[in-house]
């Protein structure tokens, strides 16, 4: 965990900063990486995640993390491995992985939108979120940076909850049909989410989407948390809407990146963390640490991007990728480990 939190000193420092310049300094504490605890009931991390939903599974020639968060990945599971589950689906994952590729597990899972990622399979040298310039930007007046936050669950809603304690004028955004998951622990929500106001759009409504690409519009920033696949469906591609707003921010929290053959990845927070190799290994294999690492600090590391695009006048996507985020977290920890 000692990297990680070198890692939150690093971010909060730019954050610091950079906030500061905006309007409101300010300060993030260590406390970033473990307070999802206090509202959830957390196990220690090991071969099982902090959440107990996802596991380090051995394959024939490596280690995979399969994470099946939600009662529908249970149903894909014997799609995914080719058998039936039984009353107990693990023992039978465990078993049909022995004896194949990781490769070939983790490319199946993607067909079917599961979580499962080779651990270690991404490698990055830095932390820091990379920035595509995607229009000419803007010169900003003096005035608080409108905010709309379309994420969901941790990093995306972190992020959000730091530009609304910078002074940032934030508006949650959640879809009448699909909420924020979040919602189902009431004190965790409101932990990221106080500060801001409330939209609620129904995304398969034409009118809808049409104020919602007005609102945009008049952005200076806007956080998501979906893969590009689902904006191209509602026809909000990123190119539209720079050309429409060519001074916006769009902070892109994803798994693996907005661009790239992995773009439409499915990734949480313990997959992803172990994807970037922000892991803990054993005599007999990898082990987790932490709870979600990638999350809050994927959030840190697009906070303090959205800082900087907005000094340079937006015109720019944060391309925030909670794997890539953890690998460059692991990177540090590896060169530390190597000195």
């Amino acid at each position: 965990m000692r990297v990680a939190t070198e890692a939150v000193r690093a971010f909060g420092q730019e954050i610091a900063d950079r906030s500061a310049r905006l309007g409101q300094r300010v300060a993030v504490d260590q406390a970033v990486l473990t307070e999802r605890a206090a509202f959830f009931d957390l196990a220690e991390p090991g071969e099982w995640s902090a959440n107990r939903s996802c596991r380090m599974v051995r394959t024939l020639d490596g280690w995979v993390a399969v994470n099946l968060p939600r009662d529908s990945d249970f149903e894909l599971v014997p799609a995914w491995i080719g058998c039936g589950l039984g009353d107990a689906p693990w023992p039978a994952i465990l078993e049909a992985a022995r004896d194949r590729p990781a490769e070939a597990l983790v490319e199946d899972a993607q067909r079917l939108g599961l979580a499962v990622t080779r651990v270690g399979s991404v490698a990055a040298g830095v932390t820091r979120a990379p920035l595509h310039r995607m229009a000419a930007g803007v010169v900003r007046k003096n005035r608080r940076p409108r905010v709309l936050d379309l994420s969901s669950l941790w990093a995306g809603p972190l992020c959000g909850a730091l530009l609304a304690e910078a002074g940032a004028e934030v508006v949650k955004v959640e879809s009448r049909g699909r909420p924020d998951g979040a919602r189902a622990t009431r004190g965790f929500f409101a932990r990221l989410n106080r500060r801001k106001a409330s939209l609620v759009l129904d995304f398969g409504w034409p009118q809808d989407l049409a104020r919602l690409a007005a609102e945009i519009e008049r952005a200076d920033v806007v956080i998501t948390s979906a893969r590009p696949r689902a904006f191209a469906a509602l026809g909000l591609e990123p190119e539209v809407l720079f050309a429409a707003n060519p001074g916006l921010t769009w902070v892109a929290i994803t798994g693996y990146g907005w661009t790239g053959e992995a773009r439409n990845r499915v990734g949480f927070g313990d997959d992803a963390a172990a994807a970037g190799g922000l892991v803990r290994w054993a005599a007999d294999g990898p082990r987790f640490v932490g709870d979600a690492l990638a999350d809050p600090l994927t959030g840190l590391a697009a906070a303090a991007g959205a800082l900087r695009a907005l000094e340079l006048g937006g015109g720019l996507l944060v391309d925030a990728a909670l794997a890539r985020t953890a690998a460059g977290v692991a990177a540090s920890m590896r060169v530390e480990a190597a000195a």
